[in-house]
């Protein structure tokens, strides 16, 4: 497929003893299910935030059965009471280590809205209940494994430490936290999808190595006091220096930002004769970044440097592709987190292995009827690839899976389409998406494999979609087309977000989606219309929406289909002004677009956005001493005042948005006219304000009017009224 390719295939591992066991219809979550498989220990015990799913789409599932596979015995405790220790000890004290994860969702996001208020149900738990994970269930949990049992080692991974495996800013306590690892007291840190470093781990562990050997796998960090022997380093500040205008470098040579000339000349590679490579006896030359490291700015100091940490976010971004990433290393106090180079990415054979995997594909059965939201949701759906090369500022696919996408083969995906007809009660013979991180990227890569294994962009798509990206449809759409022949399947819908400036390339896929996969609605993401935050968004602007949106109405009409395109945006993103929301909402307006759900911007860890969000700084470039002063909308007055300006016509957020639009001198677009954003105040809005002896409380309100309208009834003033009302009462009886 490409050169990004691990030394060792993922199940080419001589299997663990426990093998002679077989597969478990369930993985056992208690004593009594562990007795039932003949088990008198578990070898490795997962500990989740989410309910047990049996299914492909829930990461504590693919884990154990991705270990199963290799022989071990694999335990779950799914939401476990974490209140003591006794629950981490229900099955027993494993023979290897403690696998440690959130869930599928981060728990702070999982539990808190973008206005850090409390949410109160869970689509990863039964009956949709909230409260059944803590706050930071990483630490939480780890902490109460080591209660159990203190000389287990401790390995954490999912997408709440992957995101957290150096400092990082912490949007809840509005702070830069220090690596998870260092909270959780964990061994081994496992970052991004975890099948091929996990599955490394537990045989080195297996075969009696310590944590404290196992310090060089691929996708892991480690604490340590050193570097690892015989590994190179260099200071960050010496990679993207800070207060120097740097020229602007090819993505696709190997001198690119990070792979400086003075490395390769240290190295004794000669980039003018590169081209030519004569044949030498002795063994080759260590690359630039083959057991190299990078040291970043420790966490004392961007913990309190805004634009040291907006350094060091930079250098993490550009060390993301396995091919060429460096190693990081952080100082903490006296210890240092090691972050090795991101793990290789799964080859088709691989991941069709892991999907192939035995899943039961329903919810453990001790939830009984219970509904869990998001397998209700996933049911009927199928991951069809991994990864994501558009690298969108706010959203942390690309730190956690990947720019390198990973598909499966279509055997594969037809076949568990079958399984779908065939074990999931009550399926209609709709399946409701053939998708992933992003619908239209399934079989797409870099054409070029040097480029591959050596870019350091951020998106292969933007500014422009890059001329080494394969655009061609082709895999998606006979994909789709076979889907369709299979027998008991009525119907293929597609729900997984469209990269539009993608599918633009190959009208072929417009039209092949808009024919026969759309269910009357499709749902695509511009995030916003004005280039300041679409630009901190890295997404294209609104030429390549209205191009898309041409091909979707003409295919639709061609189809004799009445469908509707509904675009998705972001409120409060960093980058927008109260003028750029502004004009997003007259934008709506003049399209008759009226959005119900609204989302603000949410600063997940360590996104290209957070950091911006957090610094106001411009992190996508080089960060100089003029850099770039980003508008960023914080606090909470701004952040509801930009969702209310999405939400113009909703009555309730009239006041505040009038009194912005007065602010910024643009009340003449208040008022009954066309061009109006929002009415004049009406009477009912003025009674309402008033029937409490209350004004309707803005900025301007003043202070003497906010108080004359809250003044306390003076002792007596309810014995008047009760008298008054009983005078009245009596004449009129």
């Amino acid at each position: 497929m490409s050169g990004l390719k691990a030394e060792r295939s993922l199940f080419s591992y001589p299997k663990f003893w426990a093998e002679c066991y077989g597969p478990a219809p369930f993985l056992p979550t208690t004593r009594k299910e562990m007795e039932q498989l003949g088990w008198d220990s578990c070898d490795i015990i997962i500990v989740t935030g989410d309910a047990y799913v049996d299914h492909p789409s829930f990461g504590m599932a693919v884990i154990g059965r991705v270990l199963e596979a290799q022989g071990f015995r694999v335990g779950i405790i799914a939401q476990p009471d974490w209140s003591s220790k006794a629950p981490f000890m229900e099955l027993g004290k494993p023979n290897l280590f403690f696998g440690v994860t959130a869930g599928n969702m981060d728990s702070m996001i999982n539990r808190y809205t973008a206005e850090k208020r409390l949410r109160h149900d869970d689509a990863y738990t039964p009956g949709n209940e909230g409260g059944k994970r803590p706050d930071r269930a990483v630490i939480v949990y780890s902490q109460r494994c080591k209660e159990a049992y203190s000389d287990v080692p401790l390995v954490i991974g999912g997408i709440e430490a992957s995101l957290r495996r150096i400092a990082h800013y912490d949007y809840w306590q509005e702070k830069v936290r220090r690596s998870i690892i260092f909270d959780a007291k964990a061994d081994i840190l496992i970052y991004g999808n975890a099948e091929r470093p996990l599955v490394e781990v537990a045989h080195r562990l297996a075969a009696g190595e310590t944590p404290e050997q196992i310090q060089d796998v691929r996708g892991t960090a480690v604490i340590r006091k050193t570097p690892l022997p015989e590994w190179r380093g260099s200071d960050s500040t010496a990679i993207d220096k800070i207060g120097k205008i740097d020229p602007i470098p090819n993505p696709y040579g190997a001198d690119d930002v990070g792979c400086s000339k003075s490395e390769f000349a240290a190295a004794g590679i000669d980039l003018q004769a590169e081209a030519a490579k004569p044949i030498v006896v002795q063994p080759p030359r260590l690359k630039p970044y083959e057991k190299a490291y990078v040291k970043l700015p420790a966490f004392e100091q961007v913990s309190v440097n805004k634009p040291l940490y907006a350094h060091a976010s930079r250098i993490l971004h550009q060390e993301t592709n396995p091919g060429c990433a460096r190693a990081l290393f952080q100082r903490h106090g006296d210890r240092y987190v090691w972050v090795n180079p991101p793990a290789y990415p799964l080859e088709t054979e691989e991941m069709d292995h892991v999907f192939g995997l035995p899943y039961q594909r329903v919810p453990h059965p001790k939830y009984g009827n219970a509904k869990i939201p998001a397998y209700d949701m996933i049911k009927t759906s199928v991951n069809i690839m991994r990864g994501c090369f558009g690298g969108c500022s706010f959203c942390s696919i690309t730190e956690h899976e990947g720019r390198i996408i990973q598909s499966r083969s279509q055997e594969s995906i037809l076949e568990e389409i079958n399984q779908i007809r065939d074990k999931v009660p009550g399926f209609t013979g709709v399946i409701s998406d053939l998708g992933g991180p992003t619908a239209n990227m399934y079989g797409l890569r870099c054409k070029n494999k040097r480029a591959e294994s050596t870019c350091r962009r951020l998106s292969c798509v933007y500014p422009t979609i890059c001329e080494h990206m394969d655009t061609d449809h082709t895999p998606t759409i006979e994909l789709y087309q076979n889907a369709r022949q299979v027998k008991g399947i009525k119907k293929i819908l597609i729900a997984s977000g469209v990269r539009y400036d993608l599918a633009i390339e190959d009208p072929r896929y417009v039209k092949e989606l808009v024919t026969h996969h759309v269910g009357g609605y499709l749902k695509i993401a511009p995030e916003h219309t004005e280039n300041g935050p679409l630009s901190k968004m890295m997404k294209p602007g609104m030429g390549a929406y209205d191009k898309f949106k041409e091909l979707f109405e003409q295919y639709s009409k061609e189809a004799g289909k009445k469908q509707y395109l509904i675009p998705y945006f972001i409120s409060a993103h960093p980058g927008t002004t109260d003028e750029d929301m502004v004009n997003l909402a007259l934008w709506l307006k003049s399209h008759d677009f009226k959005l119900d759900q609204v989302q603000n911007f949410y600063p997940s860890p360590m996104a290209n956005a957070t950091t911006i969000y957090h610094t106001e700084m411009n992190s996508l470039r080089n960060i100089k001493n003029n850099t770039e002063t980003v508008a960023v909308p914080k606090g909470a007055r701004q952040r509801r005042l930009h969702k209310a300006i999405l939400r113009y016509h909703d009555p309730a957020g009239w006041p505040m948005i009038r009194d912005a639009l007065r602010a910024m001198g643009k009340a003449n677009l208040i008022g009954k006219a066309p061009h109006c954003l929002v009415p004049e105040e009406g009477r009912n809005e003025r009674s309402k304000a008033t029937s409490k002896g209350q004004p309707a409380l803005t900025k301007h309100t003043g202070f003497a009017q906010f108080k004359k309208a809250n003044t306390k009834p003076r002792v007596g003033d309810n014995k008047n009224r009760k008298e008054t009302f009983a005078k009245k009462r009596a004449k009129n009886a």
